[in-house]
C-alpha cells in the first residue's frame, strides 16, 4: 500500500491520504474546492467549485500515475441537488468514460463547500 501526496492538490485537512495505491487500484479521498496554495475555498457557486475540484482530483490520479480516462466509479456530493445539471456540465469535461457514480445532496461538507469528489481508478 502506498500513499500518494502531491502539491498540486490540497494537502489533507485532516488523519487521511489524498490517496492510496493498492494492488493496481487507486482510491482518492474527497476533493473539496480548496485552492492548493492557498487553503481556501475557489468560488461561490456549484461550477467554479466543481472546476477546482476536479483539478485536484487530476493532480492526484496523476501523481499516482493515472488518468480520469482509468476511473471505474466516483462518489459525489453535493449541497443541493439543484445544483444537479451545472455539476454534471462541469464534471462530463473531466469524466468522459461513463464510469459508475453515485450522486447525493449532504446536508453540509468540509469548509462550507458546495461539492466534493472522490474516486477510484486503475493505475
Amino acid at each position: 500500500m502506498d500513499k500518494i501526496s502531491t502539491n498540486k492538490a490540497p494537502k489533507a485537512i485532516g488523519p487521511y491520504s489524498q490517496a492510496i495505491l493498492l494492488n493496481g487500484m487507486v482510491y482518492t479521498s474527497g476533493q473539496i474546492a480548496l485552492d492548493p496554495e492557498q487553503g481556501v475555498i475557489v468560488g461561490d457557486e456549484i461550477k467554479s467549485q466543481t472546476e477546482r475540484v476536479m483539478k485536484n482530483l487530476q493532480a492526484v490520479l496523476e501523481e499516482a500515475g493515472t488518468s480520469f480516462d482509468k476511473v471505474v466509479k466516483t462518489t459525489c456530493f453535493i449541497a443541493n441537488i439543484n445544483d444537479f445539471a451545472s455539476f454534471n456540465e462541469v464534471y462530463g469535461k473531466y469524466i468522459t468514460s461513463a464510469p459508475a457514480r453515485s450522486c447525493v445532496e449532504v446536508k453540509g461538507l468540509p469548509k462550507g463547500a458546495l461539492v466534493e469528489v472522490e474516486v477510484i481508478a486503475q493505475a
